[in-house]
Order: structure tokens, then C-alpha cells, then sequence
């Protein structure tokens, strides 16, 4: 049970405000006395919670953006029904990143974790020849994937390189998923 002095303490604590003009108070004023002592912890852990705050830019996700007109890395998309959509991209973006900036048919149902083979991509042969030799994870998907060709690779697995401009990369007629025939995930 509290006592009546220890009650009026807690009920009559200072607000946050009044404590930091107090703590101000006593740095000016060395003879202000003991209360501000008291009211110094709180002015503290005031300051405390106020440096908690910070006006640092939030990080995104995926790819950098498109880049200017002009001045990014050309790209031609060979959709399945013979139609070449051409792109830009900024260089060191996975063809999965540059797919979903500009809202081409390529799935990434597992989000570029080397899950599944709905990112896959036929590439021309000076370009796979390029390439690293995919991992052996990428290997496992590619053996699942709709299509496999010589120069197949999974999109989210091949960075674009300056040496890539110009290049078209071939879409293939279908995916193997196991998600409901038709439900595309959104890109977050």
C-alpha cells in the first residue's frame, strides 16, 4: 500500500515539457535546488524518445525503376504469339525486375527464390555463352520448366549487362505451376 507523500509523487509528476524547462531552469540557474535533480531523469528519457525518430528514405523492393529515355540497356521481349515488345533497363537489373517494371507476361511465382521455373527465359547463344554456368538449384528448376531449350536460364538468375543491348529474350508459350490456372501474383 502506498503512502499518502509517495501518492502526491506520482500523481504530481511533471509533464515531459515542464520537466525539460525545469532541467533548462537548472543548467542556467545553479541555485534553482534539489527538485530539479528529480526531473532530470525524465528530461533525459524525453530526449531519448524524440532521437528514436529518423527521416531516413525508405528502401524498395526489386528493381531500380525504369531508367530515362535513352539512356538504359535495350531489351526485346519475344512474347509467345510472335509480338516483340522492346525495353529499357538499367544495368545490373534481373530480367524478373525488368519484367515486372514494365508489365511483361513473366510469372516469378516463387519471387526469385530459385523455387520454381515460372521465370524462364530462352536467351540467344552469344548471350548464354556469356553467362555463368547456372547453379545447381537453378539447374533443378530449369528441369521443370515448359519449353527447355539449350540456352533456357530463370530470368531472376541473369543480371542485365551492358553487353545484353540490343538482345531479345524469347518468352516461352507456358509455364508449369502449381498455383490455380490464370492467378498471376502481383509484384510487391
Amino acid at each position: 500500500m502506498f503512502s499518502r507523500s509517495v501518492a502526491r509523487l506520482i500523481i504530481a509528476r511533471p509533464s515531459p515539457a515542464s520537466a525539460v524547462r525545469a532541467l533548462a531552469t537548472s543548467a542556467s540557474s545553479p541555485s534553482a535546488g534539489a527538485p530539479s535533480r528529480f526531473l532530470a531523469p525524465a528530461a533525459k528519457h524525453n530526449q531519448l524518445i524524440q532521437r528514436a525518430f529518423s527521416n531516413s528514405a525508405a528502401l524498395a523492393h526489386g528493381g531500380k525503376g525504369r531508367p530515362k529515355k535513352g539512356e538504359g540497356i535495350t531489351l526485346h521481349f519475344k512474347k509467345s504469339n510472335g509480338e516483340i515488345e522492346t525495353v529499357e533497363a538499367n544495368e545490373g537489373d534481373d530480367i524478373v525486375d525488368v519484367s515486372w517494371e514494365w508489365d511483361l507476361d513473366i510469372e516469378a511465382a516463387c519471387e526469385k527464390s530459385i523455387a520454381c521455373s515460372t521465370c524462364h527465359v530462352i536467351l540467344e547463344d552469344d548471350i548464354y555463352d556469356k553467362l555463368e554456368e547456372p547453379s545447381d538449384d537453378e539447374n533443378d528448376m530449369l528441369d521443370l520448366a515448359f519449353g527447355l531449350t539449350d540456352t533456357s536460364r530463370l530470368g531472376c538468375q541473369v543480371k542485365v549487362t551492358k553487353e545484353m543491348d540490343g538482345t531479345t529474350i524469347t518468352l516461352p508459350s507456358a509455364t508449369r505451376n502449381l498455383r490455380v490456372d490464370g492467378s498471376k501474383p502481383t509484384p510487391h
